[in-house]
């Protein structure tokens, strides 16, 4: 069921030589370049380089599941190039134009967008001329629930007027962000998955602030997870994406691909993670014995490669039923892997920190920075409690169809 298809598998034969050749030796580079720049939020040459490399080798918008607009990979398709980008997750990814939140803003403005929207911002976006943002997550509002927003976009005439804030609006601070994909309230009388809507907004329209960057554990990434103002902010009534009211709705539709390419880099990081931990325990000697030896490394290698194993297997999964039945009937597997995915990374990734040593804290390797990433998968896209709690319900309901329908 699982097996790649002809192009598929092409892709990824191409995609494997282009990370030895290009990305890998590239990290240190990129690493040299971010420190001469100073500024957390540059954008490095050598990343414009590998773009036009993988724009030459065909890698390129491979996530987009859209005929007309890239390669139209299936879910199934991608997946597994998702996990390969994933072992270089601060390069790969924008390298190919599959960096999140692009991909999930990109297939929104596919599906929502007007021809206008189309011209505007998609095709520079498409092209990586561009970077975008999501804004969703406030800082008043447990925003897991995604009624809960609050940021006010109150009609007045042939325009809206935006009012609130918001935070955590990843890539805001990328040096080539350009728009926003912002959520709000336009009815707060109607019924509650009716009061959202979403609207395209660029990111220079007068009364937009970006705020402060928010570090992830001491981390300031080169994108930025940014608090954004929104202080009347007038936009056109032209920026509305679907309509009124369908908000809710867009950002269901946003959420299912979006978590497949989320986990199969989680399970790509882990991969990397466990090569690092085999490579460590065979070249270091303690006590007279390589760790490698050691019962207990032989035992987190080995959890190791059976977690990330399954991990994977449960993403593919939930990819083909996307494929097949859709991500409505996909829902408990999607929970799924948002919940397990992470968390394997985590724990590989944990154990390559301590067989390192006091190495692994450091940023001497990549594992503290792998680790505070795949850390915050537990909450990106929401907290692993909401999805468990989905899981839960489909399973009850499973057994009794009536049960919470009183």
């Amino acid at each position: 069921m699982f097996a790649l298809s002809d192009r598929a598998r092409a892709y990824r034969t191409d995609l494997l030589a282009f990370m030895d050749e290009h990305v890998y030796p590239a990290e240190s580079i990129y690493t040299e370049q971010m420190a001469h720049a100073g500024d957390p939020h540059a954008q490095p040459a050598v990343l414009e380089e590998l773009k036009t490399e993988a724009r030459k080798r065909g890698l390129w918008n491979l996530f987009h599941p859209h005929p007309d607009r890239g390669p139209g990979l299936s879910n199934s398709e991608y997946a597994p190039l998702a996990e390969i980008m994933g072992r270089s997750p601060h390069l790969a990814p924008e390298a190919t134009n599959c960096s999140a939140p692009d991909t999930g803003n990109m297939e929104v403005l596919t599906l929502f967008g007007t021809a206008q929207h189309h011209q505007d911002w998609l095709a520079p976006l498409l092209s990586g001329d561009i970077r975008s943002a999501f804004a969703m997550t406030e800082p008043e509002v447990a925003s897991s629930d995604a009624t809960n927003i609050r940021l006010r976009m109150e009609r007045d005439g042939e325009d809206y007027v935006l009012n609130g804030r918001k935070w955590w609006t990843s890539n805001a601070l990328h040096a080539h962000c350009k728009v926003l994909i912002v959520m709000g309230k336009t009815d707060p009388a109607a019924p509650v998955h009716r009061q959202q809507s979403m609207m395209v907004v660029p990111i220079d329209t007068p009364g937009v602030t970006v705020l402060r960057n928010l570090p992830v554990f001491g981390y300031h990434d080169r994108e930025g997870h940014a608090e954004v103002v929104f202080d009347d902010v007038r936009v056109p009534r032209t920026a509305l994406l679907a309509g009124e009211g369908d908000g809710f709705m867009i950002g269901q539709a946003r959420l299912g691909p979006g978590r497949i390419h989320h986990c199969m880099r989680a399970i790509g990081m882990a991969e990397r993670a466990l090569d690092a931990m085999i490579d460590r325990a065979q070249t270091r000697t303690t006590f007279g014995e390589p760790l490698a030896d050691r019962a207990n490394i032989q035992d987190w290698i080995a959890e190791s490669r059976i977690e990330i194993d399954m991990a994977r297997l449960l993403t593919l999964q939930a990819a083909y039923l996307m494929d097949t039945v859709g991500n409505k009937s996909a829902r408990t597997e999607i929970a799924a892997i948002k919940v397990a995915a992470p968390q394997v990374a985590l724990k590989v990734i944990d154990r390559a920190i301590q067989v390192h040593g006091g190495g692994g804290v450091s940023d001497d390797f990549p594992l503290a920075s792998m680790y505070a990433h795949a850390r915050t998968l537990r909450l990106a896209d929401g907290p692993d409690e909401v999805h468990k709690r989905t899981i839960a319900r489909m399973e009850l309901r499973r057994r009794d169809p009536s049960w919470g329908r009183q």
